[in-house]
């Protein structure tokens, strides 16, 4: 496949996300795989996508060929899926949630929000995911929408898998980032998007590889979980599961990262990520927590970055 270029197009993530990652870019470039500034990685694979920041900062900065991102998140992948081949339908619903939204006051606005978000999840079972249509357009506007004006951009939702986050208070959300939005349009181009399991990617794989895990963090303490991203647990059981995966694709040859939580920040003791991914690289990194309900505690906590190469260094 012939190389895509990028060099006119700064495309940054477009969905706010718990535990995003535009945060630690600086520090993760010396953390990649140095086959990746030697060209010699053609292959991108992020099997939980999330906000993508991964993704849209190394298909801009290395010569990367395809690029294939998964997550279980239905609504999230019909998202990427709709700026991928849609964006100019998707902005113009945005921009009249833009124009609605910026001319109401604090009240209206929240009571605005509670509707839409009524709407969202009513319409939720009336949606088919598996078969795009422009069906999907209103449903990813929305999604977007409401990602950009609840509370700190945190996507949850309970145990019927109905989002339930409430609504925040900004002065000026930009709800409709149309320039942001054709960038990515344009730079997704060279990714196929599927909602999958990360086990799925075991068949996928290809030579020339470079994966990136980001799964749900384990939780550090009693009260900080992220397991209500997309009504599925995912336990110390899931968490062992996929460092069986990360070993069976260090067998293979391919260059594989992985970030988690760290233990270590509440319970200097507990070596499970030590123990379950001893033989391998384990850099521990500083990043800062926004999303918590404590203010005074969304100060900066050590991050653990798995390689299974020897990395730059921060």
């Amino acid at each position: 496949m012939e190389q895509t270029n990028f060099n006119n197009i700064v495309a940054h993530p477009f969905l706010k996300w718990a535990g995003g990652k535009s945060q630690l870019l600086e520090k993760f470039r010396g953390m990649y795989p140095p086959q990746l500034t030697d060209h010699k990685i053609k292959n991108y694979y992020e099997p939980f996508l999330g906000s993508g920041a991964v993704f849209f900062d190394v298909v801009q900065k290395y010569q990367i060929e395809n690029a294939f991102l998964y997550d279980i998140n239905d609504e999230l992948i019909m998202t990427f899926k709709v700026v991928q081949k849609d964006v100019d339908a998707l902005l113009q619903l945005l921009h009249r949630y833009q124009k609605k939204y910026s001319g109401l006051d604090n009240e209206k606005r929240k009571s605005f929000f509670y509707d839409e978000r009524t709407k969202y999840n009513l319409n939720r079972n009336k949606t088919d995911y598996n078969s795009y249509s422009d069906k999907w357009f209103a449903r990813a506007a929305q999604f977007i929408f409401l990602n950009k004006t609840c509370y700190n951009g945190l996507y949850r939702v309970n145990s019927k898998g109905e989002f339930n986050c409430p609504a925040g208070e900004y002065a000026n959300p930009n709800i409709c980032d149309e320039q942001n939005l054709l960038a990515a349009n344009r730079v997704l181009q060279i990714a196929e998007i599927k909602k999958a399991d990360f086990n799925n990617l075991l068949n996928d794989i290809k030579p020339k590889s470079f994966v990136y895990f980001d799964p749900p963090y384990r939780p550090i303490s009693k009260t900080s979980s992220f397991k209500a991203y997309a009504k599925n647990d995912f336990g110390d059981d899931a968490q062992k599961q996929l460092a069986s995966l990360f070993k069976k694709l260090d067998k293979k040859g391919v260059k594989v990262m992985l970030s988690n939580s760290d233990p270590k920040n509440i319970d200097a003791s507990d070596n499970f990520f030590d123990e379950l991914y001893s033989g391998f690289n384990i850099e521990r990194i500083p990043a800062r927590r926004i999303i918590n309900s404590n203010a005074t505690r969304r100060g900066a906590i050590n991050e653990i970055v798995v390689t299974n190469y020897a990395t730059k260094g921060i």
